[in-house]
């Protein structure tokens, strides 16, 4: 495993290439099968959408999956840090001073 990682990183110019996209990913990160069960006309567009990227179903699914949990995790995050600031909003002092050094340090191009 570690010389497969050393030849992927020599390939790539000593850059670790190691997401989803690499083939490296696939090897070590275990799956389990799901079964779900999906209307006829969606599963002729995912097909559709594999035939043109060159890719199977199951990675275009996997990668939508990827995609909802990630919006999910950023939905999470915003709506923390509005809870966050409606809590103890920021003070209107704070926000003069941070304008003022911005406008004072912004270059004269």
């Amino acid at each position: 495993m570690a010389e497969c990682r050393q030849q992927a990183l020599h390939r790539n110019k000593g850059l670790a290439i190691v997401g989803p996209d690499h083939m490296l990913y696939h090897m070590v990160m275990a799956r389990r099968e799901v079964l779900v069960q999906l209307d006829d006309d969606l599963v002729e567009a995912l097909d559709r959408i594999a035939a043109e990227r060159g890719t199977s179903r199951s990675d275009v699914l996997r990668r939508a999956a990827r995609a909802v949990v990630e919006a999910d995790e950023e939905s999470r995050a915003d709506a923390e840090l509005i809870a966050a600031y409606t809590a103890q909003p920021q003070d209107p002092a704070d926000t003069d001073a941070y304008m003022r050094i911005a406008i004072e340090s912004w270059p004269d191009w």
